[in-house]
């Protein structure tokens, strides 16, 4: 349980560093860190349960960009703003170095290993806020169609009275 809150608080921690970095309006600061944290605490669960790396980080970017979406609609601001900070705790950034490492070391087997895993991780990262993207805009035309549709009902209803 100690374990869980140490990775709860610094993956927190990273995000909202990173949003201070990235100059976003202080409202939002505590929500890009619990973005952050939402992501890497799905990530590391999953890969607690036996998932592998690029599974966890595509279910970790699915957890960020839905966080992402409902902070943007609650503060009123642009869904990258949380979005990006979210994403800083699943960036394979030690793997990606241990590739390059390992391939100025000459270990060229160990090397492509560890770069075609960075590779996979990264594109499960962007494969999950594609998806989430496509979602939601879905969602939100099947809402705006709804609402177009109950109107026009409302209207033929008044003219048929």
């Amino acid at each position: 349980m100690l374990q869980l809150g140490v990775h709860f608080v610094f993956s927190f921690l990273a995000s909202a560093a990173y949003a201070i970095i990235t100059n976003v309006p202080r409202r939002s600061l505590y929500a890009c860190g619990l973005s952050g944290a939402s992501g890497w605490m799905v990530y590391w669960i999953s890969s607690q349960i036996g998932a592998n790396a690029a599974l966890g980080s595509l279910l970790g970017a699915l957890s960020v960009a839905a966080v992402s979406f409902i902070f943007s609609k609650t503060l009123k601001l642009p869904v990258t703003i949380f979005n990006i900070p979210g994403m800083v705790p699943l960036v394979p950034g030690g793997l990606a170095y241990q590739a390059v490492r390992n391939l100025v070391n000459g270990n060229y087997q160990t090397a492509i290993y560890s770069a075609v895993q960075a590779i996979m991780i990264a594109g499960a990262i962007a494969l999950g806020l594609v998806l989430s993207e496509v979602l939601n805009h879905n969602i939100r035309n099947f809402r705006e169609k709804r609402d177009i549709t109950s109107l026009l009902r409302q209207k033929e209803e008044q003219q048929d009275d």
